[in-house]
């Protein structure tokens, strides 16, 4: 298991989930992707969990505070060099300051911000905290997935504001999937909302990795979560699924057919 360090600038380096129930989230996660937890003291008031796979940090989660919505959801975000200068740029292009750029004690500085189509990301200036200590692998964040309701405008944004290209496969769901890549790396994907899906918001969900997609979506059944969609399987990429947790906070998980 190669241990992550540091992340190149503009590419996905740590989620976390905003719960309103952190100790039913741990119980559920914890057994469901093999986390540890611990809680880290902040200075914000209420601790911050990390959750770790076999040692190595893969994520966190913490109390879902008042101004960030009524519902709990990861939230993907992405490394800068300079967040108060890449927050500027990404009101320039279009977007909204949802949470101004704010010091999170010696780990970095973080912001978030909402896309012009509606989706909120985070923007991450490290410092002590470089990111998820692993990365893409059974256990941890493996995959990023915009869906929105206009893709020209989200592709256009992401562009002009990390330099990711973007560009769409026939082996890919008909040629409706479009993959974003920097610097000719994969660096997630995106989906055109579609109206049989229902009212479903823009945002960024998260996939984690599984060793076995169906045993894992039997286990998100047990311990209290539901499958929203699947699962399905895409040749040479993987088996996957979309899930929501007790509190109703969606992801995806996925098996994929060829382990890094």
């Amino acid at each position: 298991m190669a241990e992550m360090t540091s992340y190149p600038p503009g590419t996905f380096c740590w989620v976390d989930l905003a719960t309103p129930d952190p100790e039913a989230a741990k119980a559920f996660y914890g057994p469901l992707f093999g986390w540890t937890v611990e809680d880290v003291p902040t200075d914000l008031g209420p601790p911050y969990t990390m959750l770790s796979f076999e040692g190595r940090q893969a994520c966190g989660l913490y109390p879902l505070p008042q101004g960030q919505g009524p519902n709990p959801h990861w939230s993907s975000h992405i490394s800068v060099p300079d967040v108060d200068d890449a927050a500027q740029r990404a009101v320039g292009l279009g977007a909204t300051l949802v949470m101004p750029p704010m010091d999170v004690m010696q780990e970095g500085r973080l912001c978030l911000v909402q896309d012009p189509t509606g989706a909120v990301v985070g923007l991450w200036q490290p410092r002590a905290h470089a990111g998820a200590q692993i990365d893409n692998q059974v256990g941890a964040r493996s995959w990023n997935e915009l869906l929105t309701k206009d893709t020209d405008a989200a592709a256009a944004f992401y562009g002009a504001l990390f330099g990711w290209t973007n560009r769409t496969s026939p082996d890919l769901m008909e040629g409706r999937y479009v993959l974003f890549e920097l610097n000719d790396k994969p660096i997630g994907g995106m989906l055109q909302i579609q109206p049989e899906w229902g009212p479903m918001p823009p945002n960024w969900t998260v996939y984690f990795g599984v060793a076995d997609c169906d045993a894992t979506l039997e286990t998100v059944i047990r311990l209290g979560g539901s499958l929203v969609a699947g699962p399905l399987e895409i040749e040479k990429v993987g088996r996957f699924a979309y899930l929501r947790d007790p509190q109703g906070a969606h992801f995806a998980v996925i098996q994929f057919a060829h382990p890094t």
